[in-house]
Formats: structure tokens, C-alpha cells, sequence
């Protein structure tokens, strides 16, 4: 049988020589611009270092698809068959994203150490809180030590700092193990600056389009049909052979493609047929700011078909609720009718004006949309790090205005998602970095970060330098602040309101018409009402009482004092009746309310 293992596409190549363990074999071109070796391999089944001599050239570079680079994106490649090693997760169903809790995590400054193993380490502090996925930030191979990884080249790799393969499938067991599935972030809009060899092997990237990072991804163009096969068959990599339970795609909106059958529906119908093949849940999450909901609707209905997206909406409004912030993208969320319209329509800019972009923007979600297909946060990866100083709301918000932030997040209909350290307050920034080599690169990338954020109306002399270690290293997460009580009653806080979320069913009830909001500006008031349960809110600085209708008990408080019964003389909500109950509500606190359905 034939070894396939070091077949390569490579139409833009004149003579393609194979760098195997040291030895130069030459490779024939077959159907499809397909490459061979020109002889029959015997080899054992240890691991190999390879590469390729296109046209003549002295120095092998790395496979296209590539599992391992042990010795960084512009080393050799190794083989790595995650087969090889038995699995030991055979007894996991895997989960649905339905009523489930996202947690994302920076492999690198989620330890101390920055690797999968170290991360394994702390998965019982993640089972404990409750959550059911944990979102990995891109681990694909990039240039450098350290970074975000959204920069990477080689797709199908595993960052050697990190660990590598072998650590990641370890990694993906652990978490199994504990009952939590595995949703790890994909870049295909793009490709990192250095380490790219992908153009010398064939027209992966296209001048048709233009975007944000420079040559699009070529999924349109001439020969596309083989890199469109490279994007799904990485894909089946981590759902397959990584056992991944679900993909946060990246920048959905840069995936430009004019065809007929765009590449995100081709990948939901790849999703779901290998779904029924490994009998488990398969989940794709769209990042996209065009609050388009053909992301999420079915392709027998028109849409891409993908399972869920990021709604930034959600975000936004309560930011600019709880910080006051109105600067650039913040501007249009002002006042409490942003968070109600996003709490009861999913998007805030559904054809409204965005005085941001300076136009019109977005499309309402049907309002049987199932509401779990939104994924919302008051904090990610984006929000914190593409801040000036990649400050965390911690830096800026009381206990009690991060309790609410917590109880709106895990009380919302959507599917919430929290930033590592969130859950107990982390001080920890999480800061822009990169560890570019090559001098010109570091430079256009200090540049271009200050540049970013004038329209923000952030100081650019505050910016943080990303080249700098420093930079990297003050945003690893400081896990003795566990110890401080400020940080364990937040955890707490945490802790309860996932566990409330997964007791009370009218907590995720998936329907946008199922919730109804009383906002009040003038006392700084929000009360919620989804079925039997009763989210309330007290923004202001001064103790309120919220007349609620048929309450029956408090199910869960920010602040003990809160109380059924007692009147305080600062009213807002319900008028007097029968069947109106007080509830006193301390400053910034809020509370959950079970109420009488008669």
C-alpha cells in the first residue's frame, strides 16, 4: 500500500524533491497538480522529518499540512498520526450547545507556564464553576514564541510551545474526562506574515478580494477548489481525528466567496455528515460583526447553516450600562433601552443606524430564532485586548457592578461565554502581544497597533508595546488572587448563577418573544421577566424598591440583603396591588426572583 503521507499539492511547481529523514527523493506530478514520491517508501512507523525543494531551490519548507514543526513554522515537519496513541475518551457523548456555558482560554497566559499540560492542571477549577465547553484560542503553529495565534500558517499544527499534538490530544482527553467539550478557535481569513510557504506550493491566497490582513484566502478563484478542500479537510482534522467538539471560526466576514455555494454552507453540510458518523454533537460558532442572521439559518431555508454566532450587541450594552464609555463603537448603546432591546430582539443594530460605521446596519433575527444561537459575553478576548491597555472592566467596576455583569451574562437567554480569570475578577490585563523575529515585522506591528485605536478616541502613548515581553508575561492570569476573599465571593457569584442557570428551565428558554423588560433611566432599574423567574436590576447608587408582580422568593442575590416584602419608600415598577410584592433592592446588586405563573 502505498504511504500518502507526503503527497503534496503543488501546481505552481516545476520540480518538487522530498526531504525525507535527511535523504532527497524525487516526486512526480500526478491528476490534479497532486505530487508523489517517484518510488515506493518502506518505512517503519516512527516518526519522520520532512520538507520540499521546489524548483530547485537548497532549503526543504514545511508540508502545507503539516501535523507537527517541532522546530517552528520555518523547521522541518515531523508526522503525527493522533491514532496512534489510544484515545481514552471511547465513553464521551460529547454536548450540545443548547443551555450550555462557554468559558475562553489564551493557552499561553492561562498558566503560568503557557502550556496544554499546565492547562490540565487546572480543569477542576473550570468542572467546579460549572461550565460545559471551554474555547481555546487559535493553538494552530505561528512565528515566534508567543502570541495569539491569530497570525498563524500552518493550519493543521499544533504550536510547539504549547506542547504540540501529542499535548493537545491530552489536553482534549482531560477535558472529557471532566464532562467539558472542546471548541477550538480556526483561522481561515487569513495567514500570518512569516512562516507562510504556502504561495510556492500553489494559489492558496488571491489579490481578487482585498481585507483588513492583506491577500484573501483564494476560495472563488481559479484552482480554489483544491484550497476550499484545505480549509474542510482541517476541519475534519479537529472534529475527527482530535475528537474537538465544536469551531469558533474566525472573522466569518473576510471569508469572501462569490460562489454559488458559499465555503461556511459547504462546511455545516461537512459538519453535519460527520456528526452522524462519530454519534456525538458537532457544533460551528461564527465570529461576525454583520448581524446577518443567513449565518444561522438553515440552508433549506437559504442561510450558511452554522449553529451559532457572536453577538457583540450583547456586550456592548452592558459595558456601556455598567462603564459609562461612549467613545467610537460604544456611542449608539447609551442609556438602558440598548440593553432591553438586545435582551428581548438579540441584536441592537437590526437596520438601525450604526453612527459608528456611519450607515445603516444588520438585519433582525427572526423571532423564532432559538436564542442559544447567540453567544454572548461581558468580556472576550477581543473586547479586553483590543482596548488601549487591554484592560479588563475589573479595573474599572465595583464588586457589585461585576456581580451584575455576571448575573445579566448567566441569566441571559443567549448562550454566555466567560473570559478566563472573569469568574473571580481577575486585575490580570489581557494585552496585545506578539514575538515576531524578523526587526521590520515587530515594527509595522507597534505601528500599526497605536494606529488602530484613534478613531476610539484612546491614548496611543498608553498602548502597550506588543513586542515587549513584559507585554506577554503581566497578562498570565495570577491564580492566588483565588485566595483574596474579593475574588472567592465573585467565584461564588459565578458558581451560583451557573448552577441556578441549569435549575430553572425559563432560564434558557430559546425564544426572543419569551422575555419581556421594564427599564427605568430615571431610577437606573431593569427587571426581566421570562416565565416564572424574575431578573432584577439596581444600576443606581442608591438602595431601590422594585414592586414585582407574583413574586414568591428570591432565588438568588448579589447582595444579602436583598428582600421580598419589606418597603423603602424609593419605588419604581409595578403599581400597588394584590398581587404586587416589594422587593428592596441595595445599590448596584440584582437579584433573581421566582414569581407565580396565576
Amino acid at each position: 500500500m502505498r504511504d500518502s503521507r507526503f503527497d503534496v499539492w503543488a501546481p505552481h511547481a516545476e520540480t518538487l524533491t522530498l526531504h525525507l529523514d535527511g535523504s532527497e527523493l524525487p516526486m512526480r506530478r500526478t491528476d490534479g497538480d497532486w505530487w508523489v514520491p517517484d518510488a515506493a517508501l518502506e518505512l517503519d512507523e516512527a516518526t519522520h522529518d520532512y520538507g520540499y525543494l521546489v524548483d530547485g531551490a537548497t532549503t526543504p519548507i514545511p508540508d502545507p499540512r503539516s501535523r507537527w514543526q517541532p522546530d517552528g513554522v520555518h523547521g522541518l515537519s515531523r508526522t503525527f498520526d493522533p491514532a496512534r496513541q489510544p484515545w481514552t475518551d471511547g465513553d464521551w457523548t460529547g454536548r450540545t450547545l443548547a443551555g450550555s456555558v462557554i468559558i475562553e482560554l489564551h493557552v499561553g497566559t492561562f498558566t503560568p507556564e503557557g502550556t496544554l499540560d499546565s492547562a490540565i492542571e487546572r480543569l477542576d477549577h473550570l468542572q467546579s464553576l460549572g461550565v460545559d465547553f471551554v474555547e481555546v484560542m487559535p493553538v494552530n503553529a505561528f512565528s515566534g514564541t508567543h502570541g495569539w495565534g491569530y497570525d498563524g500558517v500552518d493550519w493543521f499544527a499544533v504550536h510547539e510551545g504549547y506542547g504540540g499534538p501529542a499535548a493537545y490530544q491530552r489536553f482534549v482527553e482531560a477535558c472529557h474526562e471532566r464532562g467539558i467539550g472542546v471548541i477550538q478557535d480556526v483561522v481561515y481569513n487569513h495567514l500570518g506574515p512569516s512562516g507562510n510557504y504556502l504561495g510556492q506550493f500553489g494559489p492558496y491566497l488571491s489579490d481578487h478580494h482585498a481585507t483588513a490582513w492583506g491577500d484573501t484566502v483564494n476560495l472563488d478563484g481559479e484552482n480554489s477548489d483544491e484550497v476550499r478542500a484545505y480549509i474542510r479537510d482541517n476541519v475534519a482534522m479537529w472534529l475527527r481525528d482530535f475528537h474537538v467538539d465544536g469551531l469558533r471560526l474566525d472573522a466569518v466576514h473576510a471569508l469572501i466567496d462569490d460562489r454559488a455555494v458559499h465555503i461556511l454552507e459547504e462546511l455545516a453540510r461537512d459538519v453535519d455528515e460527520l456528526e452522524a458518523h462519530v454519534g456525538r454533537p458537532l457544533t460551528l460558532i461564527a465570529e461576525s460583526d454583520l448581524n446577518n442572521p443567513r449565518l444561522i439559518t438553515s440552508d433549506e431555508a437559504g442561510g450558511y447553516g452554522l449553529d451559532a454566532q457572536w453577538s457583540d450587541d450583547f456586550h456592548h450594552a452592558v459595558h456601556v450600562t455598567l462603564t459609562g464609555e461612549t467613545s467610537g463603537y460604544y456611542a449608539d448603546f447609551e442609556g438602558l433601552d440598548a440593553l432591553a432591546k438586545v435582551l428581548t430582539k438579540g441584536f441592537f443594530h437590526d437596520g438601525t443606524v450604526s453612527t459608528f460605521r456611519g450607515r445603516h446596519h444588520g438585519r433582525a433575527l427572526p423571532a423564532r430564532t432559538r436564542t442559544w444561537r447567540l453567544v454572548v459575553s461581558s468580556q472576550n478576548h477581543d473586547q479586553i485586548g483590543n482596548r488601549a491597555i487591554g484592560d479588563r472592566i475589573t479595573a474599572t467596576l465595583s464588586p457589585g457592578q461585576l456581580a451584575i455583569a455576571a448575573t445579566l451574562e448567566l441569566t441571559s437567554p443567549f448562550t454566555p461565554m466567560l473570559f478566563m480569570g472573569e469568574e473571580w475578577g481577575a486585575t490580570t490585563p489581557f494585552q496585545f502581544f506578539s514575538s515576531h523575529p524578523e526587526p521590520e515585522l515587530a515594527k509595522a506591528t507597534t505601528e500599526g497597533r497605536i494606529g488602530e485605536f484613534a478613531r476610539m478616541g484612546w491614548d496611543a502613548a498608553v498602548v502597550p508595546n506588543p513586542q515587549d515581553v513584559e507585554t506577554f508575561t503581566r497578562s498570565k492570569l495570577d491564580w492566588t488572587e483565588l485566595e483574596k476573599p474579593e475574588h472567592a465571593r465573585l467565584l461564588e457569584i459565578y458558581r451560583e448563577l451557573i448552577a441556578l442557570r441549569r435549575r430553572e428551565a425559563d432560564i434558557t428558554t430559546p425564544w426572543l418573544d419569551a422575555s419581556s423588560v421594564d427599564a427605568s433611566e430615571e431610577h437606573g432599574t431593569l427587571v426581566v421577566t421570562r416565565g416564572s423567574i424574575v431578573i432584577a436590576v439596581n444600576f443606581s447608587s442608591q438602595e431601590r424598591e422594585l414592586r414585582v408582580e407574583r413574586a414568591t422568593e428570591v432565588l438568588f442575590s448579589t447582595d444579602e440583603q436583598a428582600a421580598l416584602g419589606e418597603t423603602t419608600g424609593t419605588v419604581t415598577g409595578a403599581p400597588v396591588g394584590a398581587s404586587v410584592v416589594p422587593l428592596r433592592l441595595p445599590a448596584q446588586s440584582a437579584a433573581v426572583l421566582r414569581v407565580s405563573r396565576a
